[in-house]
């Protein structure tokens, strides 16, 4: 099998991801994936693709965060994960989609406006 690649996004943080077949090892940004995530939340967020479709321990994954923080690199994650799993194989698709791993969250801040302190909240009004 060759190496399946995916990119998943969530909020800023972008995951590109390299699925190949293998013993279950996880490295994020060339750390042990337990490392990079260290609490359990985290970590059960970014596999979760994997439990769904109960493949842990068939394939190696390499991954590459970049941007937000670890909750949304963590959600990202898991969603290039799923989308890699659809391409090695299409039958799992029915069991990502049903748990939502197939679909990008697309909410984001909103940029801060010039004239006003916030995106939304403006200065002071005074009357006199």
């Amino acid at each position: 099998m060759e190496v399946i690649n995916a990119i998943g996004r969530r909020k800023t943080a972008i995951a590109r991801i390299y699925v190949q077949e293998g013993q279950g090892n996880i490295t994020v940004n060339g750390r042990d994936f337990t490392e990079y995530f260290p609490t359990s939340i985290l970590q059960f967020k970014a596999t979760e693709p994997l439990e769904v479709t109960e493949t842990i321990g068939k394939y190696d994954v390499k991954v590459t965060l970049d941007g937000g923080g670890v909750k949304g690199q963590s959600e990202a994650m898991a969603h290039a994960l799923a989308r890699a799993l659809c391409k090695i194989n299409e039958e799992m698709r029915p069991a990502l989609k049903a748990k939502g791993l197939l679909r990008r969250d697309p909410r984001m801040v909103e940029r801060k406006k010039f004239g006003q302190k916030k995106a939304r909240k403006r200065f002071q009004f005074s009357k006199r």
